[in-house]
């Protein structure tokens, strides 16, 4: 059974993959035994048996999906169910010869597919270019001769070197280290770099622990190793979730589902309507089939929101923009909108709340505790105490000493950023000497280093031998706290070296890491003034101890106060992390999540579906979690009609990122694999854009329902004309052509604006909306039907009043106008679904509905008045007296709509 099995039982190897070996649980298996399984050797494979494998196995590269192609993305803004229609009328129109009518609607629906279509593409363009397409190289032993390889060409039982900075090629076993420590944040979610011994370990041993192994993606830290290559491709632990990742289906957004439902409603009720009109047409006047087809075309044209498709793909194409603008590259069109509905947001830690990089934040010495401000590896940042004056403390400036000279690691800034080169914990520590005023080069100078103790595993310290300014010698050494408390008989205080209180120093280490932080303890010792050399021997006694640093990697100020505000806003935040329980806590709290209960990966897996539903409700923290773990979670929040963002930037995010309703991956730091997954990059990597997001998704979603309940009413109108005159046997105030161009002026006008608009004001005040519901909520069904009779009846009342005065061409020129007057009116209204329009608030932002409103006028103008116009849709001129009319009778519907707003409004107050 593959290794991987356990993580998605579906997955099956790609064909050239499929006789790789299967082999028993190497971290827990000696590596004499893998030499053997694999029938290798310590100096590698022959380069033809290494051939003959690649070409039996496959390369080592995960299998990723083919780009969809541009004939498919132009088809699929075709499937829509309003485009059928509409698809439907063109045909029958030109089967009629009503050529205006079906080139105007094909019109419509061409437009539509090429917005999409072209929105879509740049946003795929936009993402490949983030995306790292470098392909690796590795150094791997071939024929007993070390050579350098692209990592594509790597075999089941190839030997690797590993180096600092390498990039581990595939899965390794190890089998000889030398102080290797790996950096495995992307594949487990820890922040600290994994120490690695070949010693195996036992088999039920979580991923994050297997110091015996080291993973594909994952970097060397320090240290160097050589490894047996275990896996390549699918079949390492990266392979696997990017199995998981391909068996994941996506879903359709919310908005994607409320259209589809909306559109299918709409539709059934435009058919019956369609079809009893028809019927009692044929029924009762006897009209002729040609003329009923051409009534029931006009119905369908009059009540179909043919403007509805480009206006939302245009309002979430806008939102694309802006949301670029603040850092979130949006890879799905119909993903704009969806972070508006989120209700709860799954988050990693590492990378993503946190910002990845070890930090030193407290410092404890015999007398004095300091705090240390800042975060990541920039040397900007105070030392504060209640209890101690940082410079004037003579142990804190001999503690920060000995963390920049007993150091291997280096910063550098390029372009504006701190870059570390070499351990996370060596450069937290040496950055909290430069925050406390050290010169980075000025310190060596006058401490040359003569000799160094290198970190080792089994000895838990790293020791260094510098020569005093005044010519004595001085050993400076750092380590784990329990290690150097065995082999300090003094501590540091204000007056030098003083017996050393070891109970002191246990609970200072305790309470650190009770907060989630890794302790470092920093020692010194004195040395002759002819020694040279350091060794061991030289450490077994008299150290004196002189500080704990404790170190963790922060969360980012700016996600303290985004968390904040998604509370505010009724939007849920979990963590989910591959980390320790108390470190996960520990920043927890911070954060501003409920610590009180930690739940593991294991304890999620003993439990049953409804089980993990019932925690997912419950708690906020989750760790220790695999790549299983999180996808569960996501399931189980969907599976109690929750709408779920997750966010991250690592490997093992990636398949909740794809399961979630909208997957969030980070820019700077994310894995390819993440970025692939997601709907959403955030080029910044910053929480916080994720609240702007949110907020923009509110928006986007808000102007959608302001566009439909502003076209709706008009339609409604159209429709009841051409149903009421058949029914009836009255003239048609409004022709099929003429309704077409009132649909095609405002929609390209006056429903356009409205998706400039800008956030209502409480849009983050206000809890998401409910799962489920419709676009159209009782109180807007109110409005559409109020505003549709009143724009009918106001139709049918001018029409009939000039009829009787003038020709039917003036009549329905009038009709025409009017119409398209209410719209005008009705738009000022409908900007806001809720604020009044004497609010300061509703003033700004106006200026695009008021170009539209020019831009109308002048079209209608045109229309009125130039005569090819006037011939092809059968109008004439109207006097200038007829306009002040239509002012009159059309602009009480502004009056009323705000009437109508304010007690809605004082009604929720009362609720």
């Amino acid at each position: 059974m593959p290794r991987y099995a356990s993580l998605n039982k579906s997955t099956t190897p790609t064909n050239r993959q499929e006789t790789a070996p299967v082999l028993p649980s190497a971290h827990s298996t000696e590596a004499e035994e893998l030499f053997t399984e694999l029938h290798s050797q310590p100096g590698g494979l022959s380069a033809k048996e290494a051939a003959d494998r690649l070409s039996q196995w496959g390369p080592n590269q995960l299998a990723t999906a083919a780009p969809v192609p541009a004939w498919k993305r132009w088809l699929r803004q075709f499937h829509n169910l309003f485009i059928y229609i509409l698809l439907v009328s063109a045909v029958i129109s030109a089967a009629l010869s009503h050529w205006v009518d079906a080139g105007v609607i094909a019109a419509v629906v061409l437009i539509n597919a090429t917005i999409g279509f072209l929105q879509e593409g740049k946003a795929e363009r936009a993402l490949r270019a983030i995306l790292s397409m470098s392909r690796s190289q590795c150094l791997v032993v071939r024929d007993g001769h070390t050579r350098s390889i692209d990592s594509s060409a790597l075999v089941p039982g190839d030997v690797v070197l590993l180096q600092p900075g390498d990039r581990v090629p595939a899965d390794l076993r190890l089998f000889d280290s030398k102080n290797l420590r790996c950096d495995e944040a992307l594949l487990t979610g820890e922040s600290q770099a994994s120490d690695k011994d070949p010693e195996p370990v036992s088999e039920d041993t979580p991923l994050a622990e297997r110091s015996s192994m080291a993973y594909m993606g994952t970097l060397i830290a320090s240290g160097s190793g050589r490894g047996l290559v275990i896996h390549t491709g699918t079949h390492t632990e990266i392979g696997a979730i990017n199995q998981l990742v391909q068996g994941v289906t996506l879903t359709e957004t919310p908005l994607q589902r409320q259209l589809r439902t909306f559109a299918g409603q709409l539709t059934l009720v435009i058919l019956a309507l369609t079809a009893v009109t028809m019927a009692l047409g044929y029924l009762v006047h006897g009209d002729d089939l040609a003329t009923l087809f051409q009534g029931a075309i006009g119905i369908a044209v009059a009540a179909i929101p043919e403007g509805l498709p480009a206006i939302v793909t245009i309002t979430l194409a806008l939102g694309v923009e802006r949301m670029a603008g603040k850092r979130a590259l949006v890879r799905r069109l119909p993903a704009v909108e969806v972070l508006g509905s989120v209700d709860v947001i799954c988050s990693d830690k590492t990378g993503t709340l946190t910002a990845n990089a070890m930090t030193a934040r407290a410092v404890v010495t015999r007398y004095n505790h300091y705090s240390v401000s800042g975060e990541g590896y920039a040397p900007e940042g105070t030392l504060s105490s209640d209890t101690g004056t940082p410079d004037a403390d003579e142990v804190l400036n001999a503690a920060c000493r000995i963390a920049l000279l007993c150091n291997d690691a280096n910063i550098t800034q390029d372009d504006g950023e701190w870059h570390l080169h070499g351990d996370p914990t060596e450069g937290a520590l040496h950055v909290l000497a430069l925050k406390h005023g050290l010169g980075q080069h000025s310190t060596g100078r006058d401490w040359p280093r003569l000799d160094t103790l290198p970190f080792e595993t089994e000895k838990r310290y790293m020791a260094s031998l510098h020569a005093h300014p005044s010519g004595s010698r001085e050993v400076a050494i750092k380590g784990a706290p329990d290690r150097l408390l065995s082999l300090c008989d003094k501590q540091l205080g204000p007056s030098g070296p003083e017996p050393l209180d070891k109970d002191y120093w246990q609970a200072q280490n305790d309470e650190l890491a009770l907060h989630g932080m890794r302790v470092m303890a920093l020692a010194s010792k004195p040395a002759h003034e002819d020694q040279h050399q350091v060794d061991h021997s030289h450490m077994e006694e008299g150290l004196i101890m002189v500080a704990l640093v404790g170190i963790s990697d922060p969360p980012r100020p700016e996600a303290i106060e985004a968390i904040a505000q998604c509370h505010s806003a009724g939007v849920r935040v979990l963590m989910i992390t591959g980390d320790n329980p108390v470190t996960a806590a520990a920043i927890g709290r911070e954060l501003g999540l409920n610590s009180k209960r930690v739940m593991t990966g294991a304890e999620l897996d003993q439990l049953s579906p409804e089980e993990r539903q019932e925690a997912a409700e419950g708690v906020d923290i989750f760790a220790r979690t695999s790549p299983l773990n999180k996808l569960q979670l996501v399931e189980a929040l969907q599976a109690r009609r929750h709408t779920v963002a997750m966010t991250g930037d690592g490997v093992n995010d990636a398949p909740a990122l794809r399961s979630a309703d909208i997957g969030v991956a980070m820019g700077q730091k994310g894995t390819d694999a993440a970025k692939e997954a997601s709907d959403f990059v955030l080029t910044d990597d910053n929480f916080a854009t994720i609240v702007s997001a949110v907020s923009e998704g509110r928006t986007i979603y808000d102007n959608i329902v302001k566009a439909i309940v502003f076209i709706l009413p008009t339609n409604l109108a159209q429709a009841s004309v051409i149903v009421l005159a058949i029914l009836f046997g009255w003239l048609l105030p409004i022709t099929p052509a003429q309704i077409l161009w009132v649909n095609m002026v405002t929609a390209v006008t006056l429903a356009l604006a409205i998706a400039f608009e800008r956030s209502e004001a409480n849009v983050m005040r206000r809890p998401p909306r409910p799962y489920g519901q419709g676009l159209i909520t009782v109180s807007l069904l109110y409005r559409i039907l109020f505003v549709g009779g009143v724009g009918a009846a106001t139709v049918f009342a001018l029409f009939g009043w000039r009829a009787e005065q003038a020709s039917l061409e003036e009549a329905r020129a009038l009709a025409v106008n009017a119409l398209v007057l209410f719209e005008i009116f009705y738009l000022l209204s409908a900007r806001t679904l809720n604020d009044a329009l004497w609010h300061k608030r509703y003033w700004q932002g106006v200026m695009p509905s008021l170009c539209a409103i020019a831009l109308v006028l002048v079209l209608q103008l045109g229309f009125t008045y130039w005569p090819l116009s006037q011939q092809v849709f059968e109008v004439a001129a109207l006097p200038a007296s007829d306009w002040l009319l239509m002012i009159i009778v059309t602009s009480p519907i502004l009056l009323l709509m705000e009437f109508e707003k304010a007690l809605t409004r004082r009604h929720r107050l009362k609720k």
